[in-house]
């Protein structure tokens, strides 16, 4: 039986839940193997040798040579494994994050100073307050009293 997962309804979050930890097992294992400074000499080295030594998907191996970090979350990756692979190009997390949202880390470290981005159109909630999504169907009054 799946569980409900009420959350995928979230614009622009992708929840790392159990589902996708299984999916990228094999991608934050080979993150976390960054930390060692031999590896990090190695995939530099090679990058695509050293991705084949692990059971990763080809699309998980391509999202990583392109340094595609939203894809890599999408097929499994968790950003605190990811962020190895930024420390091993010699990015902060900052730098990461800003091109994760397409902006520069100045750009990026402005907006979080500011407050953080606009929750606008970013979370559903309903009228008494909770976080459940709530599906409308297309062209909905409600939706057409926002335009």
């Amino acid at each position: 039986m799946a569980l409900d997962k009420p959350y995928k309804d979230v614009p622009g979050t992708l929840i790392f839940d159990a589902e996708q930890s299984r999916k990228g097992y094999h991608l934050n294992q080979f993150c976390v193997s960054l930390m060692k400074p031999e590896n990090r000499a190695r995939f530099k080295a090679d990058q695509r040798a050293y991705l084949d030594e692990w059971p990763m998907t080809e699309e998980q191996k391509q999202a990583v040579i392109d340094r595609d970090l939203n894809r890599c979350m999408a097929l499994g990756g968790n950003i605190y494994f990811l962020a190895r692979i930024g420390a091993t190009d010699g990015l902060n997390y900052q730098q990461m994050a800003g091109s994760m949202t397409g902006m520069t880390e100045v750009e990026y470290r402005a907006m979080m100073l500011s407050g953080g981005r606009s929750i606008e159109g970013n979370r559903y909630l309903s009228e008494e307050g909770n976080a459940q999504p709530q599906h409308q169907p297309q062209g909905s009054a409600a939706q057409k009293s926002k335009a």
